[in-house]
């Protein structure tokens, strides 16, 4: 589009989302990489968490999860979900609707293997959604975790990545009274992408 110029230029939605996220890296205080992972449970209810993207890649957004989780059950149900991404410093988000698909191979036990030992071995220890009686529980379980697998535990079968494929990317910036920028970018048959100007 003729106006889709500044913070909006550009031809592929990933490398407009990169430098975005580049930005919020240099003013949010915190988790500027933290998005609002959307699923449905099996009666249709929404159900929306904090997460932690942590790559975008150039045709997928990747994070990481138990699979064994309550949103982990429900992406493998129905193989989709959506995020939104906002950083009030920028006073701009990203909305992310898409395809998902697991990530187990090499990229996700080269990710596991960067975490923390303490991160590694909570992973292990956490039943991740289900009921836990106490604080005191989870550390013992961690440290037992921390007995059986030693220093260099191995990523467990139950923890890996998940990649969202959009079908759907939106990015809006805050314009004067409320006279917002939105743009909706979506995925055609022959895959390109068809990019429109949205009301605000």
């Amino acid at each position: 589009m003729s106006d889709r110029t500044g913070i909006f230029a550009g031809d592929d939605p990933f490398a407009i989302a990169r430098a975005w996220l580049a930005e919020a890296e240099a003013a949010e205080p915190n988790d500027p990489n933290a998005i609002a992972l959307a699923t449905v449970d099996p009666d249709w209810l929404p159900d929306v968490r904090m997460v932690l993207l942590k790559e975008i890649e150039a045709d997928a957004f990747v994070f990481y999860t138990n699979y064994d989780s309550a949103k982990g059950r429900q992406i493998a149900a129905s193989g989709k979900a959506a995020f939104v991404m906002h950083w009030k410093s920028l006073r701009r988000q990203i909305r992310v609707r898409g395809d998902v698909t697991r990530e187990e191979g090499a990229q996700a036990d080269a990710y596991y293997a960067s975490r923390s030992l303490q991160s590694r071995l909570g992973a292990w220890a956490s039943k991740q959604s289900q009921p836990l009686e106490s604080r005191a529980a989870l550390v013992a379980a961690a440290a037992r975790q921390g007995l059986v697998h030693g220093t260099n535990p191995a990523r467990p079968p139950f923890w890996g990545g998940f990649r969202l494929r959009p079908l759907q990317i939106e990015f809006w910036s805050d314009g004067a009274f409320r006279l917002h920028d939105r743009f909706r970018w979506t995925r055609q048959a022959d895959r390109r992408w068809q990019v429109d100007r949205l009301y605000p």
